[in-house]
């Protein structure tokens, strides 16, 4: 039997498969608000057969976007406009869920087809904020250090978003605390030079995520898994690395936290990853066994049995896939087919595909 097309319960969420398309930024937001692009983008993906749709990066506040276009949720106008597209996903047979997250110093920068810069204020941008006045890079706003007042607001934000998605029909809400982003930007001593409670070493580096995801935890019912993507390293010396990763790990089951989707990197402009198919699974195995929390693994993962010798050797628990998804939106049935597994078909694709 296919490992990748078992069912999968976390809390009051049955998946019906592990294969779960990973949230990748569209940029095609206008005011944080989801469009038809997104009804399209992640409707076909749930109508292909994945297991789990997860919307990208979406803002728990304006200033918290990455881009003038991207996704939020800071409203509860942002949160009924995601009805329809839960609806969707869930009229499929998948689990629709939702990144939750925050820019940080990484925040008023154009989308990647407009260059990627900074946006400045004149231009629609806005000020950013994050642990230290440490710009990501040249071409990058320069942040505000946050203070006290800031770090609660956070906090708040992140508590009310969560429970906006809850009410906008999401089964699944993850943490993003990668990618060089604020919670991610917290965690690394590279970004956060700050020395009050909040910085210096480890347990002040994680008080904010951990306060953050305590507090997500705490508001959203019993029944809805929490995960937290985390940038597993840095990929560069003096900076947050596989171990600490570990420690974050375990203070996040201690909490409640379901899953920790392991990525990596995106926290410097210079790092050198060693980019190669299966490159980040090692860290998706290592906290699965030492932090004891189940996990997801992604990253140049684009093979059906790929993903499932994964699964088979225990190293991860999902698989979460993104850029294959977007050349292959119905990869799970052919996924399906190598493995000799069964997805449900759409009725109306019947007469094409026959997975029985």
């Amino acid at each position: 039997m296919s490992k990748l097309f078992t069912e999968y319960k976390v809390r009051g969420t049955t998946f019906r498969n592990r294969l779960w398309v990973s949230p990748m930024c569209q940029y095609s937001s206008v005011d944080g608000l989801p469009t038809d692009w997104h009804l399209v983008h992640l409707g076909s993906r749930a109508a292909g057969g994945a297991g789990a749709v997860i919307v990208e990066a979406t803002a728990v506040s304006p200033e918290g976007r990455i881009s003038p276009s991207d996704s939020g949720i800071w409203s509860d106008v942002h949160a009924e406009e995601f009805v329809r597209i839960t609806r969707f996903i869930k009229d499929q047979g998948s689990v629709p869920g939702i990144q939750i997250a925050h820019a940080g110093r990484k925040a008023s920068t154009a989308a990647p087809w407009n260059g990627g810069k900074k946006v400045d204020i004149v231009d629609g941008g806005w000020e950013v904020v994050a642990p230290s006045a440490i710009a990501f890079d040249d071409d990058y706003p320069m942040p505000r250090e946050m203070d006290a007042a800031d770090i609660e607001k956070v906090i708040d934000d992140f508590v009310s978003a969560a429970k906006r998605s809850v009410n906008a029909g999401f089964e699944v809400i993850e943490l993003h605390a990668a990618h060089g982003y604020l919670l991610h930007e917290f965690l690394s001593p590279l970004s956060n030079r700050r020395t009050d409670e909040y910085g210096g070493d480890l347990a002040g580096r994680m008080k904010l995520p951990l306060a953050v995801a305590e507090a997500v935890r705490e508001a959203v019912p019993e029944h809805i898994p929490i995960f937290v993507r985390i940038s597993a390293t840095d990929w560069a010396e003096g900076g947050w690395d596989l171990e600490q990763s570990i420690e974050f790990s375990k203070k996040l089951k201690a909490i409640g936290i379901d899953l920790i989707d392991c990525s990596s990197g995106g926290l410097v402009s210079n790092a050198k990853i060693p980019v190669e198919p299966n490159y980040q699974v090692p860290f998706a195995e290592a906290i699965r066994r030492e932090a004891k929390i189940a996990t997801a693994a992604v990253g140049m993962i684009t093979e059906p049995q790929q993903a499932e010798a994964i699964l088979k050797a225990g190293q991860a628990d999902a698989i979460m896939v993104a850029r294959q998804f977007l050349r292959e939106p119905y990869m799970a049935f052919r996924a399906a087919q190598e493995l000799g597994a069964s997805v449900d078909v759409p009725r109306q694709y019947g007469r094409a595909i026959d997975l029985r």
